[in-house]
């Protein structure tokens, strides 16, 4: 079973770019945004399993610098939309 998820994170001011350039790098990052609203930057990663999701966010993205806080949505169920299922 996969997991997929999305992350948000709240980073200190001015290092947005940063911190998702090196979001992005990470190899269960599928994309990586720099965002407006209550948080800086949404990744969405996909991993093998929960466990495999607590390490990712304990060992690689709590130890970005810059990071200040993490808020983790797992994906319950995922439609796809018009666009989306146009392309084949």
């Amino acid at each position: 079973m996969s997991v997929s998820a999305y992350i948000l994170l709240k980073v200190n001011s001015g290092m947005e770019k940063d911190v998702c350039k090196r979001v992005a790098e990470l190899s269960e990052v599928n994309v990586a945004s720099i965002i407006y609203g209550e948080y800086d930057i949404i990744a969405r990663v996909s991993v093998v399993s929960l466990h495999v999701l607590e390490d990712f966010l304990a060992d690689k993205i709590a130890k970005i610098a810059g990071v200040v806080l993490t808020s983790t949505m797992i994906i319950a169920q995922e439609f796809k939309g018009k666009n989306e299922r146009a392309v084949k």
